[in-house]
């Protein structure tokens, strides 16, 4: 099916814009963002892959690799500053679970607004905790290139948890903002895909 239509309205809403996706592990965070990215023509932007690529202190680093979530002022420290790198000025972000920790929800929005990208929108990738574990099982990284340091069994079962208890209550926060998209995730990759565009329309046009 010919998305150009709907891209072009949802790219016209956003504008330079801010965009950020949630999900447990294995609910197609880095997929979903990637693909909505080029979509839109964004620039995709993942705390993940930022804290992976920085000077992290050992012991914090050592916690991440474990599963759980870094402490919010070393977070902010070296995230928040990505938001304002030249390379993402008049581009709209899709932000990949970019303050997921309770408590760094405010802080996040204001940055996004301070830096020319506000948040206009939150997606969560709703996924069931069985469909996780057989992604897991036959990721490809557990396949071909043996299991990222995070990815083991009891990593995941660690970051499930943080999840849970700490993630969860931010998507409450967007949901109570108005600023939330629930997307069934479970499903064939492509048919979230059009979910996502699809849903996202429908959002933008129901705030006009």
């Amino acid at each position: 099916m010919d998305h150009s239509e709907t891209i072009k309205d949802i790219r016209t809403w956003l504008g330079t814009g801010s965009i950020n996706i949630f999900g447990a592990p294995f609910a197609g965070k880095d997929t979903h963002g990637q693909r909505l990215a080029t979509s839109l023509h964004a620039k995709l932007l993942g705390g993940g892959e930022i804290l992976r690529n920085s000077q992290v202190p050992e012991h914090i680093r050592s916690e991440n690799v474990a599963g759980k979530l870094i402490p919010s002022d070393a977070y902010f420290e070296m995230v928040l500053p990505y938001l304002k790198r030249e390379k993402f000025a008049g581009s709209p972000l899709i932000l990949s679970s970019v303050g997921r920790r309770q408590g760094e929800e405010t802080a996040i929005m204001e940055a996004t607004a301070a830096s020319g990208h506000p948040m206009k929108a939150a997606i969560f990738l709703n996924v069931d905790e069985k469909v996780i574990w057989e992604r897991w099982e036959h990721s490809d990284s557990r396949r071909h290139r043996g299991p990222r340091a995070d990815d083991s069994k009891q990593a995941l079962e660690v970051r499930l948890a943080e999840f849970r208890d700490k993630t969860l209550p931010v998507v409450d926060f967007y949901r109570r903002r108005g600023l939330l998209i629930d997307i069934d995730s479970n499903r064939a990759k492509s048919e979230v895909s059009r979910d996502i565009l699809e849903s996202l329309l429908k959002f933008s046009k129901s705030l006009k």
